[in-house]
């Protein structure tokens, strides 16, 4: 007999209908509510010891007869509380079964709970609230996915930020379109974000880039670029030189790739500018006055180590030099104190990956702790036949991105370069990259969304509504609507943690959940005009969830192919 607090009906309707408003990412936290309130329950009882509860987690099972949505949640709090992690299972579905308000709330949304062993809970939802949810896709048109965990906090996504001594490589410019989607996802979360690029004009790089425009014994660069500089810059200072050629650099060749890769950066940054607007002195000089400064060989070092670095970093060289480091600390003391990010997040590649733990120490002893984070990207390999290739024609020993875009376009390589995570290596098959078929996955996803063109193109042409029924679902309708409601989701974990890769899956998951729908399913001619309807409702919100999310990577969405 059940024994807890009876909520009033009138409560219950206005959480069930207040939940049912919500999108698919908050039916995760609800479940996860859902089994920590059984827990709760259970422990008041009696049936269930008392112990902290640990944090649970809850997922997509990989494979679909799983469920909607699993938890490990009696596994992990079996071995907390010496039971068996079964028993534990079944007093959590007791509890939500006995329980008037959960029983309710699980009723409008879960069709059933099912225990898995060695310690699981699968949650399958129901059909009619997945269907309810195609609809707001409708209703919400470019909107959906749209979430407010930002709350309008200020992020800035620095990325890319090559030095302009050349061509933008591929080796720095995997971050380009990482750093890229990473910013419209966090726009999408409710953030307000600036896209950032630091421009490094100051110091020794730009000194041997002047004398590698006057071809003297110091030259560094070399390349058809350095060839054509050094025709067109007539200064035969050095430092003026690598200034002019800079300049030049920046708008004739990394500006133009970049435009070409689909990126346009709000704000523009110049090293010079921190340096002559005194932000590195002042960032010094607040580490000096909290005695973090120490003179050692004739340089200037910060005590680093203090912050949870693993070795203290110079400032100052022995020639008086000011290093990376403190350029750093001015320009990031300048986003932090004079222009109030909440957040700044730098999208490196691997070989910067030694640097972050000084800087990071050195935001922290500003007074900045936790608002400075990193994403690592690791190298990219070209490959085609199986084999690496070095596609460089004029820049020396790199390979340049505007080189890539030439031979696989925009598309291919914004997809390519976002399709593995960003501690993994990168092998860019060029073959693939290149191929008019299936096997590609920018052409299959390409295809699919004209696929969905090409049929409500149909529907305008016999004036035929597009509209949402509640029709009973096949198997194929319900994996795809499953897929479409995912959206929010995955823009609210990668707001959380910057892992960009899981757009190019969903939109891969979403193509082929699609192609198999339209392989099953008779869109049009139906004897029943309302599966007609449903059915063309279901082809219009993948189309506006597939065109976000090609929307958000920076890939076109052809309406012909």
């Amino acid at each position: 007999m059940y024994s807890g607090r009876l909520g009033s009906l009138e409560m219950t309707k206005k959480l069930i209908l207040e939940f049912c408003s919500y999108h698919m990412i908050l039916i995760r936290e609800q479940i996860k509510n859902l089994v920590n309130k059984a827990y709760k329950k259970a422990q008041d009882r009696k049936r269930l010891p008392e112990f902290v509860m640990p944090e649970i987690t809850v997922e997509h099972p990989a494979q679909k007869e799983f469920g909607d949505y699993a938890t490990n949640a009696p596994l992990v709090t079996g071995a907390i509380a010496n039971i068996p992690p079964l028993n534990i299972a079944e007093s959590v579905v007791l509890e939500i079964e006995e329980d008037m308000e959960m029983n309710e709330l699980k009723k409008s949304l879960i069709e059933r709970i099912k225990i898995q062993k060695p310690g699981f809970l699968n949650f399958y939802l129901k059909s009619e609230f997945l269907q309810g949810e195609a609809q707001k896709i409708l209703d919400q048109k470019e909107n959906f996915g749209s979430i407010n965990i930002g709350q309008g906090k200020k992020v800035q996504v620095e990325f890319v930020s090559a030095n302009p001594t050349g061509p933008l490589s591929v080796g720095n410019a995997r971050g380009g379109p990482w750093g890229d989607v990473l910013a419209n996802v966090l726009r999408k979360a409710g953030y307000k974000v600036e896209k950032a690029y630091y421009v490094n004009d100051y110091g020794q790089q730009i000194l041997a880039l002047g004398h590698s425009v006057l071809k003297d014994e110091e030259a560094v660069y070399k390349g058809g670029y350095i060839d054509d500089l050094h025709q067109k810059i007539k200064e035969q200072d050095s430092f003026k030189a690598g200034q002019q050629a800079s300049k030049i650099i920046l708008d004739d060749y990394i500006k133009k790739t970049l435009e070409n890769i689909g990126i346009k950066f709000d704000q523009w940054y110049f090293e010079s500018d921190v340096y002559n607007s005194g932000f590195v002195d002042v960032a010094l000089s607040h580490l000096k006055d909290q005695n973090l400064l120490k003179e050692k060989d004739g340089a200037i070092w910060f005590l680093s180590s203090k912050f949870g670095d693993i070795r203290d970093r110079v400032v100052i060289k022995t020639d008086g030099q000011k290093t990376y480091l403190a350029g750093d600390l001015g320009f990031h003391w300048r986003k932090f104190q004079q222009e109030k990010f909440d957040k700044v997040i730098n999208v490196w590649g691997a070989d910067h990956s030694g640097d972050a733990p000084g800087l990071k120490a050195g935001i922290d002893a500003l007074g900045f702790k936790d608002k400075l984070e990193f994403v690592i990207l690791q190298f990219v390999t070209l490959f085609s036949k199986g084999k690496k290739v070095k596609m460089s024609k004029r820049a020396g020993n790199i390979v340049t991105l505007q080189e890539l875009l030439d031979e696989v376009g925009k598309d291919a390589v914004r997809f390519f370069f976002l399709q593995r995570s960003a501690n993994t290596h990168l092998d860019f098959d060029l073959n693939l990259a290149k191929e008019q078929s299936n096997k590609n996955p920018v052409y299959y996803i390409q295809y699919a969304y004209a696929r969905i063109c090409s049929v409500l193109r149909k529907v305008v042409a016999t004036d035929q509504a597009v509209t949402i029924n509640q029709t009973r679902i096949t198997e194929s309708e319900r994996d795809l609507i499953c897929q479409l409601v995912r959206l929010p989701e995955i823009i609210a974990d990668t707001a959380r943690d910057y892992q960009a890769q899981r757009l190019p899956h969903h939109a891969s998951e979403l193509a082929a959940s699609f192609h198999c729908f339209y392989h099953d399913c008779r869109v049009l001619g139906n004897e029943d005009p309302s599966i007609d309807q449903a059915r063309l409702a279901l082809v219009r919100a993948t189309q506006i969830v597939l065109k976000n999310t090609l929307d958000l990577m920076g890939i076109t969405a052809p309406e012909k192919m």
